[in-house]
């Protein structure tokens, strides 16, 4: 597919750039290089090949979330100042603590 300085134009104008004539021509150049570089890729036989999507490995340094019970209640709760069917119970907040309950 070779790309022609009037393409070029088209699709400075729909991206509302402006050239002056000796940048388009340079411009269109550089686009049919690229275009030629990308059509030769897709001529290479890729198959069975394994996608890249990053060139350095990566592992995850974080811990994985996992849910465990590891503090005894009754010891959480000995610093509990108020308690109410076995949760903490604590002031309300949404009517400025003039709760009656």
């Amino acid at each position: 597919m070779a790309i022609n300085e009037e393409t070029v134009k088209h699709v400075a104008k729909l991206a509302k750039l402006e050239f002056n004539e000796e940048d388009i021509h340079d411009f269109t150049e550089e686009i049919d290089k690229i275009i030629q570089m990308v059509e030769q890729l897709e001529d290479l036989d890729t198959q069975g090949v394994e996608g890249t999507f990053h060139g350095i490995t990566h592992h995850s340094v974080v811990r994985k979330d996992e849910s465990k019970l590891e503090i005894d209640r009754e010891e959480l709760f000995k610093n509990v100042k108020t308690k109410q069917d076995g949760f903490i119970k604590v002031p309300a907040i949404m009517d400025n603590g003039e709760s009656g309950a």
